[in-house]
């Protein structure tokens, strides 16, 4: 039996800027960005996914009841490789390892994580299947 798939989950931040930044060079996405209706809105794309992102100017209709906050995601990215290379890359781009490499189990079942901050807080976890956990 099919059903609903995943499409896009809400974040929010408080610094288009800073948070465009981070997600398009750290996280690897397409930044989409939307002009209608005004204010200037932005989404993050990873592939046929995304996050859609409330952020300064807007007043979102209809949202949550309790509505996503700065800081307050939680979310995980498939890296595409082993989790060395999400290091390599975290540590070239200036960006503090919080925890990691530990086991996860993700959508794929078992894999290593590693987990950072975005510029607000939220945490941002990298989760690798290439290699299995020992």
């Amino acid at each position: 039996m099919s059903g609903p798939r995943l499409d896009h989950v809400v974040i929010a931040v408080s610094d288009w800027e800073r948070s465009n930044a981070f997600y398009a060079r750290v996280c690897g996405a397409e930044l989409v960005r939307l002009d209608e209706p005004p204010p200037t809105r932005w989404r993050y794309r990873f592939g046929d996914q995304q996050l859609n992102v409330h952020g300064p100017g807007m007043e979102p209709v209809p949202e949550a009841a309790r509505p996503a906050v700065p800081g307050g995601a939680d979310v995980c990215l498939q890296w595409p490789g082993p989790i060395a290379g999400a290091l390599e890359h975290l540590e070239r781009e200036g960006v503090p390892v919080e925890l990691g490499p530990v086991p996860r189990n993700g959508a794929q079942g078992p894999g290593l994580s590693v987990y950072v901050r975005d510029p607000d807080g939220s945490l941002v976890e990298f989760i690798s299947y290439a290699e299995p956990p020992a």
